[in-house]
């Protein structure tokens, strides 16, 4: 089998498995989905959903699904990173975030075929503006994720980003590259098998089982979103 037949295979493949999970788990969720968004209605005026423009495969822009946890219009109250102990989370929105439940929308973007369910995870066209040019191609080459190792590892990236006197520039020129870095690497490198053992890592985390600590701002130069 030809390299490009063995690449569509596994492209095939893995648009196969994230359909069967993304639509298994909206379903087995709807409970909790069901649960949340009345927390959230009940906890802070405003939709349920927060939707936001970010750049998918191909660079094409696709409007993200999230769970909203900060106040209603909060993007326009400040910056487009959300910091620890960000006076714009509601309550309810805190306790999501705590355990990325807002994330579990991003399973209607899996099903719609906009991301997948790991791949680099899709950032703003702000900053998608700053990618280095030689990762910039291969980043926008492959469908954007809900979690993928830099998401791991960066898993408390808005502590971070709370500690910087300038949490923007912070972002630009040391936590994105460093997260660009291993989303590259990984992603030319992915497999079924290591695409599991991503999200049987990410689960694990979740349940606090395996909570990465959150690593050391990346020396020199080399959660972006509101609601």
């Amino acid at each position: 089998m030809s390299a490009a037949a063995t690449l569509a295979l596994a492209t095939r493949r893995k648009r196969g498995f994230d359909l069967v999970l993304a639509a298994g788990g909206l379903v087995l969720l709807a409970p909790l989905f069901a649960l949340m968004a009345l927390a959230i209605k009940l906890d802070s005026p405003g939709p349920v959903l927060f939707r936001q423009q970010r750049v998918g495969r191909g660079g094409r822009p696709f409007r993200i699904h999230k769970l909203r946890t900060m106040v209603d219009g909060a993007a326009g109250r400040g910056l487009s990173l959300t910091l620890a102990h960000d006076a714009r989370i509601t309550r309810v929105g805190a306790v999501l975030r705590r355990y990325r439940l807002d994330e579990l929308a991003q399973l209607i973007d899996v099903l719609q075929g906009t991301m997948s369910l790991v791949g680099p995870r899709p950032e703003l066209p702000r900053y998608v503006a700053h990618y280095p040019a030689e990762l910039r191609e291969a980043l926008l080459a492959v469908r954007p994720g809900i979690t993928d190792p830099a998401a791991l590892a960066f898993r408390d990236e808005a502590r971070l980003l709370a500690a910087e006197p300038d949490p923007e520039r912070a972002y630009i020129e040391r936590v994105l590259p460093a997260k660009l870095r291993l989303s590259a690497e990984y992603s030319a490198h992915a497999s079924f098998g290591s695409d599991l053992r991503v999200l049987w890592r990410s689960l694990a985390a979740l349940a606090g089982r395996a909570a990465p600590a959150a690593p050391a701002a990346p020396a020199a130069p080399g959660r972006r979103d509101a609601p």
